[in-house]
């Protein structure tokens, strides 16, 4: 049977020197090596929606890898595609590394300068792991298509643009369409989520980032379940104790929350730190709200070159939304998306706070009247990002009659 390995090298001459060893095995189909650690996600990511069997067996990861550490990017792959076979190539052979890159999920290391032998044996080893798993899966009542839940953060071009109450509102959306939800507050030092939600519940973000394996119990416990049935965490309230959330502890979090969630929604806030940085790389869609002022659109395009810059998110591959949008105001969604050359939202938020006043100083956001134009608009938005439930399954209803008739909107628009 026909091996395919996956290289993720980011060296030319290495790639060069793996290509031809991988050519040499037997009943082995090399890909072209991907060149860092977010094409290679992407690209399992892409095979893995289409189909379990369209993964390759084999994924090898060079330590040179970037700009995620080679460990990490083991980890996730790992946790996000567990049918994959995870080999790790490095010039380090010690016991600490060989050690760490299992306890990252790792199913073989490779030393380096490489060696046919050795490299053909960990090839075809994790490679048949990788088809017992398949094989495992295959024949279970659950079947694992893709890489677990659809992860979404939102983030604010400045403070004050309507980021949270649109990360609220996308998570409510998912969650009156039937679908298992987390929200996520990864403004760590300034979040209000449970202050929007009227929560008050001692565990936070923080409470999971020196904790090396986060399992479900843990994950539970730091968890805290609203009324609404969205499973939240939250900020701390000691803002100092956001520098706990490293990127290695925000990746591991959201990857379990994934494992358990259909849908994950960040807040990132305003302010990029290394923790929501690396949220916002792992997502399905990067959200950036704006307004449509000059201030406001300007910070945004700074936004996103930085995240360019840092290799963290593309501008094509980043959404914009126009909040507080009103016809008469000069900056219209066409001339944000020129200014900042994201991908804008198809849909743009009006401005009328009235509407949210009240429910806003309750602290009760999840109230929000269904007749709402500014609840309207954004659950159009979550129809957008694919967010809700396709038209024609059920929809598991809150109890509110108000959210059952914004659910309305969406069906008017065709599932959108």
């Amino acid at each position: 049977m026909t091996t395919r390995i996956l290289p993720a090298v980011g060296d030319p001459d290495a790639a060069r020197s793996v290509s031809t060893l991988l050519s040499q095995l037997p009943d082995a189909e090399p890909a072209q090596p991907v060149t860092d650690s977010t094409q290679l996600v992407d690209t399992l990511a892409r095979l893995a929606a289409a189909s379990l069997d369209e993964l390759p067996e084999v994924v090898l990861v060079h330590e040179r890898i970037g700009p995620v550490p080679a460990l990490e990017l083991v980890r996730e792959v790992a946790l996000r595609f567990p049918a994959v076979g995870v080999v790790l190539i490095t010039a380090d052979a010690s016991p600490v590394l060989f050690s760490a890159a299992m306890d990252s999920g790792a199913r073989g290391l490779v030393t380096l300068p490489l060696g046919y032998e050795e490299l053909a044996s960990r090839v075809q080893a994790a490679a048949q792991w990788s088809l017992g798993v398949r094989r495992h899966l295959g024949g279970g009542a659950e079947r694992i298509t893709g890489p677990g839940g659809t992860v979404v953060t939102v983030s604010g071009a400045k403070g004050g643009v309507g980021a949270t109450l649109t990360a609220v509102h996308l998570a409510l959306a998912a969650r009156a369409s039937g679908r298992s939800v987390a929200l996520v507050d990864m403004d760590l030092q300034s979040g209000d989520i449970a202050s929007y939600l009227d929560v008050q519940f001692r565990r936070s973000v923080a409470d999971l980032a020196s904790i090396a394996d986060i399992s479900p119990r843990v994950l539970q416990d730091a968890v805290y379940v609203h009324e609404t049935g969205l499973s939240l965490l939250l900020a701390p309230a000691e803002g100092e104790r956001g520098e706990e959330v490293t990127d290695r502890a925000a990746r591991q979090v959201v990857s379990a929350l994934r494992g358990r969630h259909e849908v994950v929604v960040l807040d990132c806030g305003s302010r990029l730190d290394s923790a929501n940085a690396a949220a916002i790389e792992m997502a399905d869609t990067a959200l950036l709200v704006t307004t449509p002022d000059v201030v406001a659109v300007r910070a945004a395009k700074r936004t996103v070159r930085m995240w360019e810059r840092l290799q963290v998110r593309k501008a094509e591959e980043t959404v914009t939304l126009v909040n507080r949008h009103h016809r008469s105001t000069e900056i219209q969604p066409p001339l944000v998306q020129k200014i900042t050359g994201t991908r804008i939202a198809g849909v743009a938020v009006p401005a009328n706070f009235k509407e949210l006043a009240a429910v806003v100083d309750a602290g009760r956001l999840h109230e929000l009247d269904a007749k709402s134009t500014v609840k309207q608009a954004l659950w159009t938005l979550a129809g957008e990002l694919g967010l809700v439930q396709a038209a024609g399954q059920p929809a598991k209803e809150l109890t509110r009659a108000g959210d059952r008739g914004s659910l309305g909107l969406r069906r008017r628009n065709g599932g959108r």
